[in-house]
């Protein structure tokens, strides 16, 4: 059966410009409206009408699929979209994708089913999901903190390449210079951008990026802890690593301290995410700290936008992120 992915795949445009086409919403180039047209006529792409009639059935919920449950990066960041919802009369359902494309497509299926009448997504990969079901039955979705390419949908993200680059300069300031990195999958938005920041940094700077200390792992404690256990046991250890989110950031210090190795004085450590333990350790961790409630009650509010109507392009919300300083990171010149 011909999709509206087909139909814009055919025709050159994305899936929102036809889903705009179909409905007469928003603006469109008369002439590509044509060609779209001509793309559903002549593959007959049929729209669903069940969709449609439904639109004013759905319910006062929404579904909020995140990419890992087990992070706290996400806490903060739910009660944000929950406090958001809960003071326009929408009840929020939580879903756990553990970072597995096919849970996404599972949940969205659930959700389109139950006929909620709005969805908050993390997505797991940026190629990997297939977001036409939700044009389809034209149900309104914001992507938050990562996003999925090819899409026009409202995003809510924080600017990881500033607060990579910034921890990394922090780094630099401080007299390393052999500065490693254990970095997500650069198939997320968030992997590729953090790794893009650190690279920055070090090229602004002259310093080489040396293959052996970029490790890029998944974004979870056992890639951290395995990859700093690689660090550690090179032959020329690095003098400062930058971990690219909290969960390996546990893994990396797990590591660390089976090994004893000092922290800062043999090897500081910057983490991306600024969890409330953070401080807690010894040393205190310098972080790169994400406006996570921010986040979700930015991301709530577009949804409600276009709950109420709003049809235009998609909109994308950028955050900035804070560098907390503290003692893991502690400057060699100054110190030692």
């Amino acid at each position: 059966m011909t999709t509206i992915t087909d139909v814009a795949r055919a025709a050159g445009v994305s899936t929102a410009t036809v889903s705009r086409v179909i409905n007469n919403t928003g603006k469109v180039n008369e002439l590509l409206a044509e060609r779209v047209r001509g793309v559903i006529d002549e593959l007959g792409y049929q729209p669903s009408r069940l969709a449609r009639s439904l639109r004013t059935r759905r319910s006062r919920t929404w579904a909020v699929i995140i990419s890992d449950i087990r992070n706290p990066f996400f806490t903060d960041m739910i009660r944000g979209i929950e406090d958001v919802a809960y003071k326009n009369n929408y009840a929020v359902v939580l879903c756990n994708a553990e970072e597995d494309d096919s849970k996404v497509a599972s949940y969205i299926h659930l959700a389109l089913s139950e006929h909620m009448s709005g969805l908050v997504v993390t997505p797991t990969y940026t190629h990997r999901i297939d977001l036409s079901p939700v044009l389809e039955e034209e149900v309104p979705l914001v992507m938050v903190d990562r996003k999925v390419e090819g899409y026009d949908f409202d995003s809510v993200l924080v600017d990881n390449v500033w607060g990579a680059e910034e921890a990394v300069e922090h780094l630099i300031e401080g007299g390393y210079r052999r500065i490693a990195t254990i970095g997500g999958p650069v198939e997320t938005t968030t992997g590729y951008e953090r790794l893009l920041g650190y690279k920055k940094a070090l090229q602004v700077h002259g310093i080489d990026i040396e293959e052996q200390f970029v490790r890029i792992s998944t974004f979870r404690e056992k890639g951290g802890y395995e990859e700093m256990r690689f660090l550690i046991n090179l032959e020329q250890r690095p003098d400062a690593v930058f971990v690219a989110n909290n969960l390996m950031t546990i893994g990396a210090l797990r590591a660390l301290h089976e090994a004893n190795v000092a922290v800062p004085d043999e090897i500081a450590i910057i983490g991306f995410d600024d969890m409330s333990w953070s401080s807690l350790l010894r040393p205190p961790l310098t972080a790169v700290a994400q406006p996570t409630y921010e986040l979700g009650a930015e991301t709530a509010k577009l949804l409600l936008s276009r709950i109420d109507g709003y049809t235009g392009p998609g909109r994308q919300v950028v955050l900035s992120p804070t560098l907390m300083v503290r003692e893991s990171s502690k400057p060699k010149l100054k110190s030692r």
